[in-house]
Order: structure tokens, then C-alpha cells, then sequence
């Protein structure tokens, strides 16, 4: 098994990447989110906090061309539900939960980005804490093969997850012209070190040209304290 950071630096452009598994400890739940970026606009973002979650900014709001898919809210916290995604479907599950729908079937709604050739999926995940212990959702919502006409949805749940493991899923398989979706069930990961390691790990391993801001939180599982760490390659 590779490590979160392995994996995330094995192609040059994953695209956007949701990570969630359990410290190597056994004691927090652990998750990292990153945003890559091949055009001005995409490249042109932060991570901030808001609440007790995050928004994506525009880091020049001058080279700002279309906001639609690149600024969002990525983490949202519902009680002790944290919600992480790649759109404003974050704001879709968060409103769904509270309805009392399930993570599956408030984004039943949703499907890829209408970002035409590459029509980039979707992919969402969800954190279940209760005292002591967690579960957590990962999503993808893709196109058939690239044929708009179809939308292809899976979902993957994770019970009593093992300590020092975790589960990765990413936009692309790589990079090219359209961009291929990923593929197959979310990869398992090694996790080790403590947030600040785990933190410079997955950042350092991102491609440098590519890579745009990162988010990692670990959740003790006993309180639902929270550490935090944001990092962006473009500071104000």
C-alpha cells in the first residue's frame, strides 16, 4: 500500500483529491482535500476559512473569469458531520442531511461538472463522528464514458476503519485532452505521522506547477476537537 502522498504524487495532474481515513494512532479521523489547476482561472484560488469549514477565494479577484465551478465552500460541518467535496454539492448534502435524506441520496440530484469535454465528476465525502468511533461516505458522480447523455454513480461506505488506513479519490486518472475521470473504487492509503507531517507529505508530493491549496483536518474521536491546517501556494 502507498501512502496518501505517494499516490497523490504518482500522476502530475489527479485534479482535485479527497482523502479520509483514521490517524495511525487509532485516535482521529483524518482528512485532506486539494484543488490543482492547469488554467489561469483555476490556478487563481485560495482555501479560507469560513465558519467551521472552508471557501475557495480568488486569489487576483482582477484575473477572475468564470466563477461557477472553482468557487465554492469544499468542507461544511453539520453537528458532527463533516462534509467535504470538489463543488457546491457541499452545500447540496449539508442541505439534504438536515432534511434527513442519506449522503447517497441527497446527491442523486447532482451529476459531472457541465465542463464539456472533460465533464469533470463530482466527488463528495462525508465523516461520521460518534464518541470514541466514525464511518465515512466517498462519492463519485461521472459521465459515461464521456457521453454527457449518461451519469454514472457510486458509492462507498466505510465502517470501523482501520487505524493508519485511508481511502483516496480523485477527479482524473492523469492528465490529457479531455481529461480522463478516475476510475475504479477509491485507492487505499497509508496514513502516518501526526498533522503537520502528514500535511507537508501530501503537499511536497503534489506536482509544483500544478498544485493550487490543500486542506487537512484531524477530528478526535473522543471530544471532536479539531486541528487544522490550510495551504495555499499563492499567499496574501
Amino acid at each position: 500500500m502507498k501512502t496518501a502522498a505517494q499516490e497523490a504524487g504518482s500522476t502530475a495532474y489527479p485534479g482535485r483529491g479527497i482523502i479520509l481515513g483514521c490517524s495511525e494512532d487509532g485516535k482521529e479521523a483524518v482528512i485532506a482535500y486539494f484543488i490543482m489547476g492547469r488554467s489561469t482561472n483555476s490556478r487563481n484560488r485560495i482555501f479560507a476559512p469560513e465558519g467551521e469549514g472552508i471557501r475557495t477565494e480568488a486569489f487576483d479577484p482582477s484575473l477572475l473569469e468564470d466563477p461557477s465551478l472553482i468557487i465554492y465552500a469544499p468542507v461544511r460541518v453539520l453537528g458532527d458531520t463533516t462534509i467535504v467535496t470538489n463543488g457546491d454539492q457541499t452545500d447540496t448534502v449539508y442541505d439534504g442531511l438536515k432534511k434527513g435524506l442519506t449522503f447517497e441520496q441527497s446527491l442523486r440530484s447532482r451529476c459531472f461538472e457541465p465542463d464539456a469535454p472533460n465533464y469533470t465528476p463530482r466527488i463528495s465525502g462525508a465523516v461520521y463522528r460518534t464518541k470514541g468511533a466514525f464511518s465515512y461516505d466517498l462519492s463519485i458522480l461521472k459521465s459515461n464514458h464521456g457521453d454527457p447523455a449518461s451519469c454514472s454513480r457510486f458509492t462507498f461506505n466505510y465502517e470501523h476503519p482501520f487505524a493508519g488506513e485511508g481511502h483516496f479519490i480523485h477527479t482524473y486518472q492523469k492528465d490529457g485532452n479531455p481529461l480522463p475521470s478516475y476510475e475504479g473504487e477509491p485507492t487505499p492509503v497509508a496514513i502516518s505521522g501526526d498533522i503537520d507531517t502528514f500535511t507537508d507529505e501530501l503537499w511536497n508530493a503534489l506536482d509544483g506547477d500544478n498544485k493550487v491549496s490543500l486542506f487537512v483536518r484531524y477530528i478526535d474521536l473522543e471530544t471532536g476537537s479539531c486541528q487544522t491546517r490550510i495551504v495555499n501556494k499563492h499567499t496574501k
